[in-house]
């Protein structure tokens, strides 16, 4: 068929041979970019948790994670930053699964819009018998990161730990426990 065709004819097909190429091209470099931005960025000291924990057994220390460049101290005491996602727990020691009372858990999380602002950002401190609720609105992922809430807890004789709460799509609700390690 090419042998048949004049120099003007070939010159053509040499052209949209070009341009179907390009088009394949771009579409797979439009699926490469959607799939690494899809691909959810793990923490950099754990995997995710689910939005329900396992019970503690053991009382093993809650891991830390990433406290990200989000944080700002002194947020406002509040149980409440939005509506639709509720995160329970209890406050532990590591050494005897004891309750920890008045330990002060900071939150900080994404707007709905995905951004961060004060009217996201709430102090709590946990009962005599260690245990808390906070709610929020459900945080959205963004950049790739799956949706969370970061979790500063300090407590008088413990060593205050930095994580994050990884709730699950769909959930309204999520028990963290946090086992807190006493200060040598």
């Amino acid at each position: 068929m090419l042998g048949s065709m004049n120099s003007s004819s070939l010159f053509e097909y040499k052209i949209m041979g070009n341009q179907i190429i390009s088009r394949l091209n771009l579409c797979l470099s439009g699926i490469i970019v959607l799939l690494i931005a899809s691909t959810p960025i793990a923490a950099k000291t754990h995997p995710p948790m689910s939005s329900t924990q396992v019970p503690v057994k053991n009382c093993e220390p809650t891991p830390s994670d990433y406290l990200g460049p989000f944080y700002k101290s002194d947020a406002p005491v509040r149980t409440s930053v939005g509506q639709g996602y509720i995160l329970a727990g209890e406050v532990m020691s590591s050494t005897d699964c004891s309750p920890i009372a008045n330990a002060r858990i900071e939150f900080w999380l994404s707007s709905p819009a995905g951004s961060y602002n004060d009217d996201h950002r709430a102090t709590i401190f946990s009962e005599e018998t260690g245990g808390y609720s906070f709610e929020s609105n459900f945080p959205p992922g963004y950049y790739g990161r799956p949706p969370h809430i970061h979790i500063r807890i300090s407590a008088d004789g413990f060593k205050t730990l930095a994580t994050q709460h990884y709730p699950t799509r769909g959930d309204s609700t999520g028990k963290f426990d946090i086992v807190l390690v006493p200060l040598e």
